[in-house]
């Protein structure tokens, strides 16, 4: 079985890890990720759970990685974007 090279990254305010790994060609990112050992960094990573994109583009975690990919795993919102753009408009508009 010939391997491709990826990453995987994960990160906190106070720490990042930047995992390069070969994986067999033909793996999905939730193998990946088991495969990586992250979870020896960050325990409170699920693979089947986690949130992740390729370049910053979300997908799904049975998408087939690709030699050079870069799987990101995303920490959870503490708050919704669109709302926290609407509190500074209104914030600024009081000014």
């Amino acid at each position: 079985m010939s391997m491709i090279e990826i990453e995987v990254v994960y990160g906190l305010p106070h720490k990042q890890v930047l995992l390069s790994l070969p994986v067999p060609e033909g793996s999905s990112i939730e193998e990946s990720i088991k495969l990586s050992g992250i979870t020896g960094h960050f325990p409170e990573i699920v693979p089947s759970e986690a949130t992740v994109g390729i370049f910053s583009r979300p997908e799904k975690l049975q998408t087939i990685v690709k030699a050079g990919d870069r799987i990101e795993i995303y920490r959870p919102l503490i708050a919704d974007p669109k709302e926290m753009r609407k509190l500074r408009a209104a914030k600024m508009a009081k000014k």
